[in-house]
């Protein structure tokens, strides 16, 4: 299995008013994320609006990214269907694309008993050979992954991770004892990644890696070295950004960092709002803050 640890930025998916993929930008923010020392890319989780995108906009953000990582971190692409079919389908056009492992993550419109949601991420594995991270986001999702399923699940040969949004840490801990080393935990932007390094944690899949790849990385680095005083300092610092993520539209926030930043990533999908005026002066404000000494 692929050894997937450290920082992975959920992708925004930049989109122009005309429906097509901003290629040029998607390119442009891929390289400027691998040149600040990030470990790999999370195309299409919730930050990249998986569910706004058509199925032509999902595999030509993949494309782009495989293209442009050109093997230099692994891309991790998201999956996400309300049908086992479609899910199994997607899956396997995320591997015939190059990608090196599946963010799989269920929707659901009525709820799922757990024999179903595990049966569906077990077909979702079944169908390629690569590594799978499964998502939790309770917050999102109409079925969940109980401690249970996920036990059942990490005795798969090709599930042995997790990227978990409950913003419950000590979840993450039972996680860890429940599958006795079988399962890698990755932290959301939800939880405290270094308080998820020290129980065990490999790293963080999350939007505001993709705003702050560099400290990210140093932070992660931090937390590697044992470290402790250093990285908490550091994550005390950087988690105004996490705060205003919670706060305001995933996609929104993402995306009026990044044009901030000098990124045309173009707006969230409509039915979501674009970030407000104050949400962009509070974004600018946090991000402007982490240059101060």
């Amino acid at each position: 299995m692929h050894d997937f640890h450290g920082v992975f930025p959920s992708l925004v998916s930049p989109i122009g008013p005309d429906g097509a993929v901003l290629k040029g930008e998607l390119r442009r923010l891929v390289d400027h994320l691998i040149g600040a020392g990030v470990h790999g890319l999370t195309p299409l989780g919730s930050t990249g609006e998986f569910a706004y995108l058509t199925t032509a906009q999902r595999r030509r953000i993949i494309e782009v990214v495989v293209d442009q990582a050109r093997g230099r971190v692994p891309v991790v692409a998201g999956i996400a269907a309300t049908t086992t079919a479609e899910a199994v389908r997607q899956a396997q056009e995320v591997a015939a694309i190059g990608a090196d492992g599946v963010l799989a993550i269920l929707e659901a419109y009525f709820p799922i008993p757990e024999r179903g949601v595990v049966e569906y991420f077990t077909a979702v594995a079944d169908a390629t050979e690569l590594p799978v991270v499964l998502y939790t986001n309770p917050q999102f999702q109409r079925s969940d992954l109980s401690l249970p399923a996920l036990e059942t699940l990490s005795r798969h040969p090709r599930i042995g991770y997790v990227k978990d949004a409950s913003t419950n840490t000590g979840r993450l801990l039972s996680i860890l004892n429940r599958t006795e080393g079988r399962m890698r935990v990755f932290a959301a932007s939800a939880h405290i990644p270094a308080a998820v390094m020290l129980i065990g944690g490999v790293g963080w899949m999350a939007g505001p890696a993709c705003i702050i790849p560099r400290e990210s990385v140093a932070l992660y680095e931090a937390c590697r070295a044992g470290d402790w005083a250093r990285a908490m300092e550091m994550q005390r610092r950087l988690w105004r950004l996490n705060e205003l993520f919670a706060q305001y539209a995933l996609a929104a926030c993402i995306k009026g960092a990044l044009q901030h930043q000098g990124f045309a990533v173009g707006e969230p999908l409509p039915p979501q709002p674009t970030l407000s005026a104050e949400g962009r002066a509070a974004v600018a404000a946090a991000l402007d803050g982490l240059r101060d000494p």
